[in-house]
């Protein structure tokens, strides 16, 4: 197993101390068959994704493990196995590499926020294990229904209705438009057996917040992202806990302490100093 995962994290490109940090808590996993009997309940048709988080969970706490390390650890010692359900659906594996690459995103992502080699979102892997989430392109996307009515465009959408949600990963490729119109259309393709009519594509982020579009400059990649939605709802977050999303770092509380190196960071730290709420859109696209 551990050459396996070795393997596996540099095929993703895994920083080489991130490699090694992982190796040797799975060293410490290795020393009895628990943590190998929770990675196998994956092959069992009726696992429980949330039990084998939580089973990890206490493991890690029980052998002095971050529980972030502990939870990246186990999503690598699943992803074999994820493998051989992607052949055996038939899907390529250029689709099964391209959707795994995420566990980088994610990694990064717990470093920058946390400084800890793992994952501080785990749960949301419950999706692409359930083979429901696929990257294609640059964007994710998963069959989903509608928790509303809405109205884009003059075509009326009932609550209910079957549509793609669409993912935003994070990753070193840039948000380009033609990027953009290159994944919808690889998931018209993809999911081409599962819609008898247009795919309605369906996203809520915070980079739908109708805010940042006051902000955005026409023609940027986020803007042009924005633009080719329809804002059907919006809502607004409690407090800035969501700011890590944007700036990449916890908000201690100080504005002056987020970095300001691009000028959406830098409207935000302007807005969050003014006491102004922010927040997320959806947005729904008919193709």
């Amino acid at each position: 197993m551990k050459f396996k995962i070795k393997e596996l994290m540099e095929k993703f490109d895994f920083p080489i101390d991130a490699q090694n940090e992982l190796l040797l808590s799975l060293d410490v996993f290795l020393q009895d068959n628990k943590f190998i009997n929770i990675v196998k309940c994956y092959d069992n048709d009726n696992y429980d994704f949330n039990d084998m988080l939580s089973n990890t969970t206490a493991l890690a706490e029980n052998k002095g493990i971050n529980i972030y390390t502990a939870h990246m650890l186990l999503l690598l010692c699943m992803t074999p196995m994820l493998y051989k359900k992607y052949k055996q659906k038939g899907i390529e594996d250029k689709i099964f590499y391209d959707t795994m690459r995420d566990l980088r995103y994610k990694l990064e992502e717990c470093r920058l926020v946390h400084n800890v080699n793992g994952t501080f979102v785990a749960a949301w892997y419950k999706g692409i294990f359930g083979m429901k989430i696929f990257e294609l392109g640059r964007l994710q996307f998963e069959i989903n229904h509608t928790w509303f009515d809405c109205t884009v465009k003059g075509k009326y959408v009932p609550k209910g209705t079957k549509v793609l949600s669409v993912h935003i990963p994070r990753s070193e490729v840039r948000l380009s438009h033609d990027l953009v119109l290159d994944s919808y259309n690889k998931a018209v393709e993809f999911f081409k057996e599962e819609f008898r009519e247009n795919i309605i594509f369906i996203c809520s982020s915070w980079l739908l917040y109708p805010w940042n579009r006051e902000v955005l400059k026409n023609g940027s990649n986020l803007a042009q992202f924005y633009d080719d939605f329809t804002i059907v709802s919006s809502g607004e977050y409690q407090n800035y806990s969501e700011v890590w999303r944007l700036f990449d770092c916890l908000y201690d509380g100080n504005p002056d302490n987020l970095p300001a190196d691009t000028s959406l960071r830098r409207a935000y730290i302007e807005r969050i100093k003014s006491n102004q709420p922010i927040g997320y859109g959806t947005g729904v696209i008919i193709k």
